[in-house]
């Protein structure tokens, strides 16, 4: 793999420096009343600088589960073609988890406190949202790809729809506060995928052929 050269690393760096600035100032005086040139002033750079890396206030506040849907997006599309589209997901889902477990403590202090700041703040929490619905299409997109169908058939709506609303409920009775809870985390999100794997017919969400439907029960 090309190791990123010198500009991509400054870069980087800089667009974590921004991050982490917010994150703080979002903390230490609230995100409404936190401005952008307060952001960029806070890592010695300019307001256009800022704008080079995020469109709005609210991208950088959301910048760290952004980028964590576009990691799944990523090991999904990476899957073996042969896996059906609930199972792929799971272990996208559990790629990204585990990222997350084996990451450095700054980029899991970043997951928490981003997880933290949306929980407070009814603004970012709407945006959230809504990112995770625009993700839901792209992973909609992806499945469809996958199955060699139209993202408007139903089959890819409904196993993305139905994989968000396993891993929400994993999501939501797990709240990490520090990483020595990540573990807990992990685990309780393996636990719901198991059991709803566990809960449908193998195969359940591939299409079948023509004789196989006409089965009784099929």
């Amino acid at each position: 793999m090309n190791q990123p050269g010198l500009r991509e690393r400054k870069k980087r760096k800089t667009r974590l420096a921004l991050i982490d600035a917010a994150l703080d100032l979002f903390a230490a005086q609230g995100y409404e009343a936190t401005t952008v040139d307060q952001i960029a002033a806070a890592v010695d750079v300019s307001p256009r600088t800022f704008f080079r890396y995020f469109a709005t206030k609210e991208d950088v506040a959301l910048s760290s589960p952004v980028d964590g849907q576009e990691v799944m997006l990523r090991e999904l599309a990476a899957r073996p073609a042969e896996e059906p589209p609930f199972v792929a997901l799971g272990h996208a889902m559990r790629a990204v988890v585990t990222a997350l477990q084996e990451g450095d403590l700054t980029e899991t202090a970043r997951f928490l406190k981003t997880r933290e700041l949306v929980e407070s703040t009814p603004a970012l929490f709407a945006g959230s949202i809504r990112r995770m619905m625009e993700n839901e299409r792209r992973l909609i997109a992806e499945i469809a790809r996958r199955e060699s169908t139209s993202p408007d058939d139903l089959l890819p709506h409904f196993a993305v729809s139905l994989f968000t609303a396993v891993a929400r409920v994993g999501f939501e009775s797990c709240h990490p506060r520090s990483p020595q809870d990540l573990p807990a985390f992990g685990e309780r999100l393996e636990q719901i995928l198991a059991l709803a794997e566990r809960s449908l017919r193998p195969g359940w969400d591939r299409p079948r052929s023509g004789a196989d439907a006409a089965r009784p029960g099929g």
